[in-house]
């Protein structure tokens, strides 16, 4: 509105200009107008299309808003369901996220449990779906029999196994590294072989480098002494 008012003014002051200075004809009077008439089409025209490319912007933005709040809804189901369907605990820690999922192994075993397929395979489609590119460390724990080399080994071979499986379920082989604690970090201090609790402590957990992403809402979060 300024600048169309400013060139008004000095459309008129150039035709007072002109009949003071006693040359101002029709014709030149005519061209000032029309000069005028077409500026302000121009600007007229100009402003149209900014006001719809705010109001697309502003459509755009609102989109994209409704979908941030539709994945995230999703997330908080899939992530309720991880916790009651299968007893999961969910955590941040400093790179992201720590999920311990109920996957345990037999005494001096390293396969991966047909009963626990189910759950490794929800874990694989969640992870693969709201945070594809992050980097999956699975960390493999065993019970405090045995040396602690050989739980070393073993704990890593346990971690190995799930990588595989979780490689098989979609996950890229490159994004999934593993780590063997042995028998650090004992959820049940001291249980071992068929001692209650021992199970427990034969177990693996998964860090997902999900910084960036989307968020974990703070409702599904469980404190970190599952480690």
């Amino acid at each position: 509105m300024i600048q169309r008012a400013r060139f008004r003014t000095s459309i008129i002051a150039s035709a007072v200009a002109l009949l003071v200075a006693g040359c101002a004809t029709r014709g030149a009077l005519q061209k000032a107008m029309n000069e005028q008439r077409t500026a302000l089409g121009t600007e007229r025209t100009e402003r149209v299309a900014a006001d719809s490319a705010t109001q697309q912007d502003v459509g755009a933005l609102r989109n994209d808003q409704q979908s941030l709040r539709s994945e995230l809804q999703a997330l908080r189901n899939d992530l309720q369901n991880l916790r009651s369907e299968f007893g999961a605990k969910i955590a941040m820690v400093e790179t992201g996220m720590q999920f311990a999922m109920p996957v345990n192994f037999d005494f001096d075993q390293a396969m991966v449990r047909d009963r626990d397929r189910t759950a490794l395979g929800r874990f694989a489609q969640v992870v693969g779906h709201y945070y594809p590119g992050s980097l999956i460390t699975v960390e493999g724990f065993a019970d405090p029999a045995g040396t602690v080399q050989y739980n070393l080994d073993l704990s890593r071979r346990r971690a190995d196994a799930v990588k595989s499986y979780l490689v098989a379920q979609g996950i890229p082989d490159q994004l999934v590294k593993t780590v063997g604690y042995g028998k650090s970090r004992l959820v049940v201090p001291r249980a071992s072989r068929d001692q209650t609790g021992a199970e427990s402590n034969r177990r693996v957990v998964f860090v997902v480098e999900s910084k960036g992403q989307l968020p974990v809402p703070v409702a599904l979060l469980d404190s970190r002494d599952n480690r």
